[in-house]
């Protein structure tokens, strides 16, 4: 008897040892704090079916947000996916953890060109996830010329009828850009030309947003706004006068990646939640959903197979078009006291 319980202790131990190693836990939770409108929500109960944890989902609406909420220790999380700039400067200020790609096998399968980037040029600290570009976004029932310049944000003629990013890196990053800066100018005087652009505009602007130009777009309560490429895919099957242009001053193209802040309570149950969004199909689930061209390179492959070539191409950006566009850096501190000094100036 006893040597019976022994060895089905034994074999228990060996089944949840196995599990385990396959991506599986016994129990738990993990906290994800994500961008709206950027997963596929239906996937946690997946995620928790094949390992037992459960999944809290949170959303944020701009890397500002997140970075504030992170750094009052108001609210703590296990899983986040920032921006590049955004994971650099975390990664300066010892926010972010180290990841133990043991407990993330399926990062095998994310492009080598996603690995060791600019932001994160150890590797050590982020996994990427989507990738996506910045342009403008008119109802062409509204407008009815071809936009092509980021001028039209601050044309008097669409007075009441423009939308504005409510984040200052966007927002100062558009009048930059139209003012044919650097996206990642450190010059202050340039900076300020850019706020002066942005005070100018105040009269005209309907309202500064994130999330919310998605009702206002697709009822045509707006005419006008900046957003990013895999949203417009979304908006446009509920308002099909809907169209899509990166201006011809050139854009932003950016990565998010997940990540995991420094103290995360379930750095484990964070890995393996992880591992289990590089999955091949959990990846085409969440192009599917989020119009977002995926790190994963058999995903990437897969999906545009089928696609309009234009819609192929907003998705996933061609070379010549990101040779028209920047990366945003993280800048140095006194730039960043600047931009939060403008901002908090520019939304009295």
């Amino acid at each position: 008897m006893k040597k019976t319980t022994i060895v089905i202790i034994a074999l228990c131990m060996l089944l949840a040892a196995s599990a385990y190693g396959c991506g599986r836990a016994p129990n738990g939770e993990v906290n994800v704090y994500n961008w709206g409108e950027y997963i596929d929500e239906g996937i946690f109960r997946d995620f928790r079916r094949e390992t037992g944890i459960k999944v809290n989902y949170t959303e944020f609406q701009s890397n500002e947000q997140m970075y504030g909420i992170l750094k009052s220790g108001s609210a703590t999380y296990d899983v986040i996916i920032p921006s590049d700039y955004m994971i650099s400067r975390m990664i300066s200020e010892g926010m972010l953890e180290e990841l133990d790609f043991s407990n993330i096998p399926n990062y095998s399968l994310i492009d080598d060109d996603y690995k060791n980037p600019e932001y994160d040029p150890t590797g050590k600290y982020s996994v990427a996830y989507m990738a996506g570009t910045v342009g403008l976004i008119y109802n062409s029932a509204l407008i009815t010329e071809e936009i092509t310049s980021w001028g039209a944000l601050f044309d008097e003629r669409y007075s009441d009828q423009i939308l504005m990013f409510d984040n200052s890196r966007d927002a100062i990053g558009i009048a930059l850009k139209y003012l044919n800066y650097s996206l990642n100018t450190t010059n202050e005087s340039e900076i300020r030309e850019a706020y002066d652009l942005l005070v100018r505009q105040n009269p005209i602007l309907q309202a500064y947003v994130m999330d919310q130009i998605f009702d206002k777009l697709e009822a045509g309560e707006a005419a006008i706004g900046p957003y990013y490429a895999g949203d417009y895919l979304s908006m446009r099957e509920n308002n099909e006068d809907l169209v899509f242009v990166r201006p011809s001053e050139g854009s932003n193209s950016f990565v998010d990646a997940m990540c995991i802040p420094a103290g995360a309570k379930n750095k484990t149950n964070a890995e393996l939640f992880i591992n289990y969004m590089c999955k091949t199909d959990v990846c085409l689930v969440n192009m599917d959903v989020t119009c977002y061209a995926s790190a994963n390179i058999n995903a990437a492959a897969q999906y545009g197979a089928d696609m309009d070539p234009e819609d192929y191409e907003i998705m996933f950006a061609s070379d010549e078009t990101l040779a028209n566009c920047e990366v945003f850096t993280n800048l140095p501190q006194e730039t960043l006291d600047l931009y939060d000094q403008l901002w908090v100036e520019l939304k009295k």
